[in-house]
Formats: C-alpha cells, structure tokens, sequence
C-alpha cells in the first residue's frame, strides 16, 4: 500500500503539477485509510466497496463532536483521495476493477480545465529550441517531447513510455497505447514529425555508442538511466518548468495536463470535430470530451466583453 500511494503522489505531482500542500493532504488521509484497512487484515488490491463504505462511515463516527470535526478532514475530502486513487490504480493495471466508482459524495459544480492559449505554446516551444547552441542533445529532445505532446495531446504517462518502434519511418500517424492497454492513432503535424526524425538520429547515435561499449540498447524513444529505462513523468515536468520560466510564464500555469488541455482546446477553436478530438484524447465518454465546448463558450464571452467596442467595465 506505500508503493500504492507514493507512486500515486508522484504521478499527481508530474502530471498534475498538484500543489504540495495537496500532495501532503492526500499523503495523510490514504495513510489512514491503509492503517485502517490492516488493522483488518486487508490492502487496497483486495478491498471491495463496501469496505470503503466502512471506512467512510469510521471517520464520520470519529468527527460527531465539533471538537473532533474541526480537527479532522472532511468526508468529502477523505472520499476524493480514495477515488482519486483507485481511479488510478485501475489506469496503470494494478487493479481490474474501481471499486469506488459507485460511491456517493456531495455534488460539486464541475470546474473548467485550465489550459494555455496559442501564444504561451508557442513560447514554449521556441524555449526548447533556443538551447540548441548551448545543450544541442536537451534542445532537440525537448523539442521532440513539447512538439509531440502539442501534436497529439498525449497523457505525460503515454509520451514518456512511448517505444522507439513507434517513432521509425517517419509515420505521419502515431500509434499511443493509453488507457486500460486500449491503442489508437494520432496524426502527427509536420513540426512533430521533423522534431521526431532529427531526435531519433540522435538518440540512436547514442544507444549504437552505448551497444558497442557492451550495453543494452533501450526500446524507448526517451531513454534514461533510471530504473524504468525512460524518462519519467517527474523529469518531464521539471523540464517543462525550467522551459516556462525561459518562456516568460508562471511555471505554476504549467504542466504535461494543460498541454493535452491546450491540444483539445485548441483544436476546436479551429474548427475540429468534438468525435475525433474525443477519438485522439483516448476518452472512452463524449461527455469527457465536452467539457471543451465550455471552454471555448467562456473564452468567446471573454473576447466579447474585453474587445466588443460596447463593453462596459
């Protein structure tokens, strides 16, 4: 259960950019939760719904007196880290099943994703190109991996683990396996298909060095060092920081999410039809997907009230 949550905090921190605040907020309430449960000789992998049930109605029974509730996290808020969590327990495979799917909680007005607009990836991208003279094997990976996620709006997950079979012959379709092991394919923008081509020369010149010194070549398209053989989601997003902060914009205001954000959004502004962004994003409900159309409704009502000529203060 400590693997559980701390690969589950990570994964928050890198592609969410969560605040730590909330990082710590989770940590706490799932540490009491897996307390909770192995005091009863049960885990999160074998745990049913009507355990959690248990485990919600326990902390209501601890919060009766004012004085307890004012120390004590909301339901609300305890109930929100175990879905969370299984939610991405079933995404990576380590559960077949989200047993909280069906709880109930309180009805929360859905916010709107924050995302970038078209000026602040472009800046984005052109940061990653100007290291070229100084860091000219950073310049061209980051390029590669800011072009491909804008190019197709990838999960961070899928970018990073994308093998380097998927890169060769210079495809004008990707191939993405997302989701539950559900593959799709992406079409690829001339920008993503140069960045790929020039990255991949470069990083097999790499692996064919790394094969003659007697090491094994990766089968990744963003190899490293680590113990996963790729880059993981927390390097990219330290990346993607330092490439906001050369940009000029709040690294606050950035994460892998608000680039897939920004591919969705975007792309219907243009013209692009709700199914096929649905299709390429890997949603399995339109409903998902519709949550852009509110997007783009706020940002015309913003245009008219900043730039119609009778727009009052």
């Amino acid at each position: 259960m400590e693997r559980w949550i701390s690969t589950f905090l990570e994964a928050q921190a890198a592609e969410l950019g969560a605040a730590r605040n909330t990082l710590l907020a989770y940590g706490r309430d799932l540490q009491d939760f897996a307390a909770w449960l192995a005091r009863r000789k049960l885990d999160f992998l074998t745990l049913d719904q009507a355990d959690i049930e248990d485990y919600l109605t326990f902390c209501a029974d601890q919060g009766l007196s004012p004085s307890t509730r004012a120390r004590r996290p909301t339901r609300a808020r305890r109930l929100s880290a175990v879905r969370q969590l299984f939610r991405f327990a079933f995404d990576e495979g380590w559960r077949t099943d989200n047993p909280s799917i069906r709880l109930k909680g309180a009805t929360k007005a859905r916010t709107l994703p924050e995302t970038l607009n078209e000026d602040e990836v472009d800046r984005l991208l052109d940061a990653a190109r100007a290291a070229s003279a100084a860091r000219p094997r950073e310049a061209l990976r980051n390029t590669c991996l800011l072009e491909l996620l804008y190019a197709t709006g990838m999960r961070v997950s899928e970018l990073v683990t994308l093998p380097v079979a998927a890169a060769r012959g210079d495809p004008r379709m990707l191939l993405v396996r997302g989701k539950g092991g559900k593959e799709r394919l992406v079409p690829l923008s001339p920008p993503a298909r140069t960045a790929m081509v020039e990255w991949l020369a470069q990083r097999d010149t790499e692996q064919e060095a790394l094969r003659k010194a007697g090491g094994q070549p990766s089968r990744f398209l963003f190899p490293s060092h680590g113990a996963d053989g790729h880059l993981t989601r927390q390097h990219f997003l330290v990346i993607l920081k330092d490439l906001a902060v050369l940009a000029g914009i709040s690294p606050a205001r950035v994460s892998p999410h608000k680039l897939r954000h920004a591919f969705a959004t975007h792309l219907l502004a243009n013209g692009a039809d709700l199914r096929a962004i649905q299709t390429m994003l890997g949603h399995a409900d339109i409903a998902t997907t519709e949550i852009y159309t509110h997007v783009l409704d706020q940002h015309l009502k913003d245009l008219v009230l900043t730039h119609h000529p009778l727009a009052k203060d």
